[in-house]
């Protein structure tokens, strides 16, 4: 049973504020994982904390700053004495440009949060992984990760990076039984698409008919997806890319 799944398990979510990440907190804290959510905005990471009960955490994390990581990584192992799953769900706002379009300034800002910040929060608390025994470790990406989208250039590049890394930490952590995999959305109903399309009929729309359904995919629909991979249901998953994009990348 789904509730169950998580059971004695402690888990970190980064970008647990809002959307994907704190879609996934929930599912996670439904299945009986103690919860650390992590955000840059700590009254939404509260607010996400409080639906999920009292084996949750909520704590202020700016996943750029190597300081704010380690930080985060030792207040919960101070709370919870153990982590064994960790989900690198946080991503910057950017704007729609072709490289032209964009400076450094931004190109940076996204590779920061988007890989970067990936890179810091596994590096903080992949050591407790280990010592526990081993786990599983997701990194949010996307479809544009694996194609190209119109004025997508830094995005594309940075979710492209995070399926890389995902394969590369999976290749030098297998031997300490600590499994990573990334997990590629296609678009879902939530905060960003309202930024990129202005309204969320207008993402229903012009996004929707993209995706073989025909339709937007919703933030639970990517939760039980990481539920899986942060599962033993998963043990035979490792460096993978799993595809939840409705078919997006199908044609």
């Amino acid at each position: 049973m789904s509730e169950n799944m998580l059971a004695g398990k402690v888990a970190v979510v980064t970008g647990a504020g809002n959307g994907i990440g704190r879609a996934i907190g929930l599912t996670f804290a439904q299945a009986g994982a103690k919860l650390a959510c992590l955000d840059i905005n700590e009254s939404t990471a509260a607010e996400t904390a409080a639906v999920c009960g009292q084996d949750a955490l909520a704590l202020h994390c700016d996943v750029t700053s190597e300081a704010d990581t380690k930080a985060a990584a030792a207040a919960v192992l101070k709370r919870f004495g153990a982590v064994h799953v960790l989900v690198n769900a946080a991503a910057a706002d950017d704007r729609n440009g072709t490289i032209l379009d964009i400076d450094a300034q931004e190109w940076s800002r996204v590779f920061a949060v988007n890989v970067t910040g990936a890179f810091l929060m596994s590096r903080a608390v992949l050591p407790f992984i280990i010592a526990n025994g081993g786990g599983s470790i997701i990194h949010i990406a996307s479809q544009l990760g694996r194609v190209a989208a119109p004025a997508r250039a830094a995005y594309c590049s940075s979710k492209g990076a995070l399926i890389q890394l995902a394969k590369a930490m999976a290749v030098d952590h297998a031997h300490q039984n600590v499994r990573v995999n990334a997990l590629s959305p296609g678009a879902i109903a939530t905060r960003r698409l309202v930024l990129r399309f202005g309204d969320m009929e207008t993402a229903r729309r012009v996004a929707g008919p993209k995706h073989l359904l025909n339709r937007l995919g919703q933030p639970e629909e990517i939760a039980q997806a990481a539920l899986f991979l942060a599962s033993d249901s998963a043990s035979f998953v490792t460096g993978a890319d799993m595809l939840v994009d409705g078919g997006y990348t199908t044609t």
